[in-house]
């Protein structure tokens, strides 16, 4: 009778071995869909419970706000700024963002604040809303439930402008600036609340909707077409040159507001504005003309940034902004996986847009 001999520990060690460089690259090819699973909040939105309303007549309800919001002091720039912010809460366990969440507070105030309301600072006031905003996961599918969450988010914002324009506005130029998320609340806000107001059209300098897709075709406002015109709307979805069917995938999946206040697949064209050029023009701008992009996360809030000027040149090419890679590394996604989907710790086109915005304010209340 033979023994049997026990299995080298070699060979277990072997199997071992694969079965971690297995699961090591199944994480890695499945990795996003896993992330995106977890940021599913797996309740049908008709049977959510919302976080509690925000009141704007509290401080508390701003993620900026002037000190004095309904006196304008004779230092203070010429014009009110009214910033929607971008996304900043991952989702998961809600729909929608509690205003008092303190991890989207943080990348607001570290990432959002300075980067995107940064270049207006010079421009106007900052009233930047907090609003139950809906979270990254409802970027990342169609469901109709991600459709509700995003439509929910704008109640907040038509709540907070109204607020604004009703106590604070004090008949003042203004800008409305919207990025990713808040560039698409912000668009509905300009086509309801703005556009069919003949007044508050009038005081309009300009309507910058970034990373936002607006059909072409019939838009709220004319489409800016020079620096020194005000009253236009500047709206433009930007992609690496480079990645040549990033912008067909972008406009296909794109979700933009009908004349019912829903949110429906992009028929036709898109705007493109190029920020160097100050113009919806499909001309190229070359590196040359760039004013200057910065990296401004982590500053303190106000502090002006170190602009990389031409860094990058930009063409609208069938409704999107082909941006060239910029040279410097401070200037590349980084992040974790959800906040390489937000919208970058970067601003490519800082000085462009302060510059823009300058130019827009000063047409409209020239003598």
């Amino acid at each position: 009778m033979s023994e049997t001999r026990p299995r080298p520990r070699r060979w277990l060690a072997a199997g071992l071995l694969s079965a971690i460089v297995f699961v090591a690259v199944a994480f890695l090819v499945f990795r996003g869909d896993l992330i995106r699973y977890s940021l599913d909040p797996k309740t049908p939105f008709q049977t959510y419970k919302p976080p509690p309303a925000p009141d704007y007549a509290q401080r508390k309800a701003w993620f900026l706000l002037p000190t004095n919001p309904g006196t304008a002091l004779g230092r203070e720039p010429a014009a009110d700024i009214f910033f929607v912010s971008p996304t900043t809460y991952e989702g998961g366990a809600e729909w929608n963002d509690p205003i008092d969440d303190a991890h989207a507070d943080r990348l607001f105030r570290q990432v959002m604040a300075p980067n995107y309301a940064g270049p207006f600072v010079r421009v106007g006031r900052i009233f930047a809303p907090r609003y139950r905003q809906a979270g990254l996961y409802s970027l990342l599918t169609l469901r109709e439930d991600a459709r509700d969450a995003r439509k929910f988010a704008y109640r907040d914002v038509a709540a907070a402008f109204r607020y604004w324009r009703d106590h604070d506005g004090g008949g003042r130029p203004f800008v409305i600036v919207g990025v990713e998320q808040g560039g698409t609340l912000a668009a509905r806000l300009v086509a309801e609340e703005v556009a069919p107001n003949a007044a508050l059209r009038a005081r309009l300098a300009g309507a910058y909707l970034i990373d936002t897709v607006v059909p072409a075709i019939h838009p709220a406002l004319p489409p800016c077409s020079r620096h020194d015109e005000a009253g236009c709307l500047a709206a433009w979805v930007s992609v690496p040159a480079s990645e040549i069917d990033r912008g067909r995938i972008l406009l296909d999946r794109a979700l933009v507001w009908d004349a019912n206040g829903e949110l429906q697949n992009l028929q036709g064209p898109a705007l493109c504005f190029n920020p160097i050029l100050g113009s919806t023009t499909d001309e190229p701008a070359p590196a040359r003309m760039h004013e200057g992009a910065a990296n401004a996360t982590g500053l303190e809030w106000g502090a002006r940034p170190a602009f990389l000027a031409r860094q990058v040149s930009a063409r609208c090419d069938r409704g999107v902004l082909r941006v060239s890679s910029p040279r410097s590394a401070s200037l590349q996604p980084s992040g974790s996986w959800a906040e390489q989907r937000m919208a970058p710790g970067f601003n490519l086109f800082y000085a462009d847009l302060e510059n823009d915005a300058r130019a827009r304010v000063a047409a409209l209340t020239k003598p």
